[in-house]
């Protein structure tokens, strides 16, 4: 099939490719009731006009949470116009201004203008709109610790959450979304004064709920018979050992793209195992990316060895070449073996007791780094 066709092809496997996309809201949103519930408890008082509730939001990656905050604020401001909702994203929206003015857009419907107006005046509007109107506001901040990275975590929970002391009256809460506790050590002690949140845990999807997810999003995504069992059961444990739910959905889509680029009108295995082979290759190229000069040099000594380094006889090498600490090697091995780029394998009392064999996960001579 030609570029041209490819571009005009109107035969497609998926009814609606949009269900693969990582911001789409599933009409039918499971095992996470528990949760949902609490989030709700914690907005309820608002809207009998009393004070809403801080919470953090905690669960590792692809967990529901995002998907979960955005239901619970589709609802509440489907029963009442008295609370509003507002979603930030922190890794798009680091600065105080940008913040609020995703809070201002929600609340009048347009961005402000970015020069010419001063943050105090755009906070004043905030505010008095919320006085004026006798309404609260719900800011969910999801990886509220890009907010810390950029050093402005603090100001802009403190506007926030003190906003009452200036505007009497004014009703504010902060969902923080997350997948570590550490940040909330990180509040000075005028935010720690008003920030007292409960928390809500998202657990690990289990095998079957990752499979009963998957399969609600091939049907809502794929038309009837393009997707067998045997390839879904296939993706859902591979999302499984990876511990990320959108691995899974991005399968999917990929699979599907890769049949439709040759012309099936099913979904095989070839196209399954294509699929993978494409998916790590990129994740591994942008986890290169991701590496420290230090983790860069580990991975780059393992490579160049004919054999197999245990760790110890690898650090006293490292140690010598770099002058580091042993305990700045294990640190990077340890994050090597995390993100998966090379596994370890115990093989009994060692030099220092360190007798792991190391082993790549992926062929080197297919990347640079």
């Amino acid at each position: 099939m030609g570029i041209e066709d490819i571009l005009m092809h109107d035969e497609s496997l998926f009814q609606n490719i949009n269900a693969f996309d990582p911001d789409y809201v599933p009409p039918n949103y499971n095992f996470r009731d528990t949760q949902m519930e609490a989030m709700a408890m914690s907005i309820r008082p608002a809207m009998k006009g009393g004070q809403p509730s801080n919470a953090i939001v905690l669960g590792s990656p692809a967990t529901g949470k995002t998907t979960a905050i955005r239901k619970v604020f589709e609802l509440v401001e489907k029963n009442t116009e008295k609370v509003v909702c507002v979603y930030i994203n922190c890794q798009l929206h680091t600065t105080r201004f940008g913040i609020f003015s995703q809070i201002y857009k929600k609340m009048f419907g347009h961005i402000p203008p970015e020069t010419g107006v001063p943050f105090s005046r755009i906070y004043d509007q905030i505010m008095k709109d919320l006085q004026k109107n006798s309404k609260s506001l719900v800011v969910a901040f999801d990886d509220i610790n890009y907010l810390f990275q950029s050093k402005n975590a603090n100001k802009v929970v403190y506007d926030l959450l003190r906003a009452y002391e200036e505007y009497p009256g004014v009703k504010t809460s902060i969902f923080a979304i997350l997948s570590d506790l550490e940040f909330k050590y990180a509040f000075d002690k005028n935010v720690n004064t008003v920030f007292i949140p409960q928390e809500i845990t998202f657990p690990l999807y289990t095998y079957s709920e990752i499979e009963n997810i998957l399969r609600d999003r091939v049907n809502a995504g794929f038309f009837p018979g393009v997707l067998s069992d045997d390839i879904l059961e296939q993706i859902s444990m591979y999302a499984l050992e990876n511990g990320d739910l959108r691995v899974g959905i991005n399968l999917l889509r990929s699979c599907g793209n890769i049949a439709e680029a040759d012309a099936s009108r099913e979904i095989t295995q070839e196209h399954f195992d294509n699929a993978i082979d494409s998916l790590v290759s990129i994740n591994v190229v942008e986890t290169l990316k991701s590496l420290n000069d230090q983790e860069r040099s580990i991975l780059r000594m393992i490579a160049d060895y004919d054999g197999v380094y245990t760790a110890g006889e690898l650090s006293e090498l490292f140690k010598q070449k770099t002058g580091s600490s042993y305990a700045s090697f294990n640190r990077a091995l340890d994050k090597l073996e995390f993100v998966r780029l090379i596994d370890t394998k115990f093989t009994g009392k060692g030099v220092r007791g360190n007798s792991r064999e190391i082993i790549l996960r992926f062929n080197p001579d297919d990347y640079s780094f």
